[in-house]
């Protein structure tokens, strides 16, 4: 007869098993996050994707979009995450160099925004397609291959004082691999016609019925939706404290229109 042993979680110097310690962890996490609530929030990007996301995660905020271009130099920057981080940063710093108090009342403690890019096997960055026959080719660079989604990510925290006039906030990248099965020019076409390419990175969305075509990711399946959860809670974390300790309350922001 089989006898089934269960070993005792490890413990820490302090007594603490490695189980316990994840929890707190996790607790206080979870505590940051709701202590953001009572501050102002703005995310700049339409996306409903990243609404959705932040919502599911008890983020409550207002949407003002970036105004910015996303016209980068791809050149400039050293691979597909190094520019999705960037364009995430100007699109923050857009919305809050253009902030305008007298319409959408006083500037937000917190700006988040991001930019998701599909790096394919080639190294190609492919955005948003701009028709038909770009949602076609992108699909095509994608199948039977293995692809990186990047999401970059801004943090502003405008109220925090910082010396020289610098904004005070960070920016990240997060990058999950994706694996698509090899697809047919048939199957690429039916799903072009559903229309569902054309707000999307790569032209594809994982969570729709994209998703048949996909084998298998390594990472954060958010952050081929558009927005890494895991890293945004961790990444904000160490801002929480600074952002409290100068914000406003959130209903103080009254006049804060979505756009």
């Amino acid at each position: 007869m089989a006898v089934w042993a269960e070993s005792a979680p490890a413990m820490a110097s302090d007594g603490r098993s490695a189980r316990h310690r994840s929890s707190e962890r996790f607790e206080m996490i979870l505590r940051h996050l709701a202590s953001l609530n009572n501050t102002s929030i703005v995310l700049a990007s339409g996306s409903p994707r990243r609404k959705e996301i932040l919502s599911n995660i008890g983020v409550v905020f207002n949407v003002v979009k970036s105004k910015f271009e996303e016209d980068l130099d791809k050149q400039n920057y050293d691979g597909a995450a190094a520019y999705a981080q960037a364009t995430a940063w100007m699109k923050a710093k857009d919305v809050c160099e253009n902030w305008d108090c007298s319409e959408l009342g006083p500037i937000p403690d917190v700006i988040i925004s991001a930019d998701t890019v599909v790096e394919s096997d080639s190294g190609e960055i492919l955005e948003k397609p701009a028709d038909k026959s770009e949602a076609t080719r992108m699909l095509q660079a994608l199948s039977n291959g293995k692809s990186k989604v990047h999401t970059g990510v801004a943090l502003l925290a405008p109220k925090v004082p910082r010396q020289g006039g610098a904004i005070y906030g960070k920016s990240f990248s997060e990058t999950t691999k994706v694996e698509f099965a090899e697809l047919s020019l048939a199957e690429i076409e039916a799903y072009v016609a559903t229309g569902d390419p054309f707000d999307k990175a790569g032209g594809y969305g994982i969570q729709g019925a994209a998703g048949v075509f996909i084998r298998g990711i390594v990472g954060d399946y958010f952050n081929v939706m558009g927005f890494p959860v895991h890293a945004f809670a961790r990444e904000i974390e160490s801002m929480v404290p600074p952002i409290l300790e100068h914000a406003s309350s959130r209903l103080g922001v009254l006049n804060l229109l979505t756009i």
